[in-house]
């Protein structure tokens, strides 16, 4: 398989003194983005050789809790999304989609 195209995300995260995060920006030139500001992100990426995830969970010192709850509420909810679309189990992608419409009901957001 030939490469014909590459493309770059790239995040840029601001550390205060004591290393926690106080910006997040990234940059997706394909899709017209750039230096975007975020306040999380969570990036997971297969290691196909250790058969492991990896991941980087950041959010802002700045987050509100609120937020922070919807955002996980949204990720869940595309997580299932692409789960379902990944593997056609409509059986376990049901039951995340459950899940996901139990925690929406127990967020406590006012």
């Amino acid at each position: 398989m030939a490469i014909h195209h590459t493309s770059t995300i790239s995040l840029k995260v601001g550390l205060d003194e004591n290393r926690v995060p106080e910006e997040l920006n990234w940059t997706a030139e394909d899709g017209g983005i750039t230096s975007e500001s975020a306040k999380a992100m969570l990036l997971s990426v297969w290691d196909h050789n250790q058969k492991e995830a990896l991941k980087i969970d950041l959010w802002t010192k700045d987050m509100p809790v609120d937020e922070m709850k919807i955002f996980f509420h949204q990720s869940l909810v595309a997580m299932s999304r692409t789960y379902e679309k990944a593997t056609q189990d409509l059986k376990l992608s049901t039951a995340m989609k459950e899940f996901c419409d139990f925690f929406e009901e127990n967020l406590d957001i006012p």
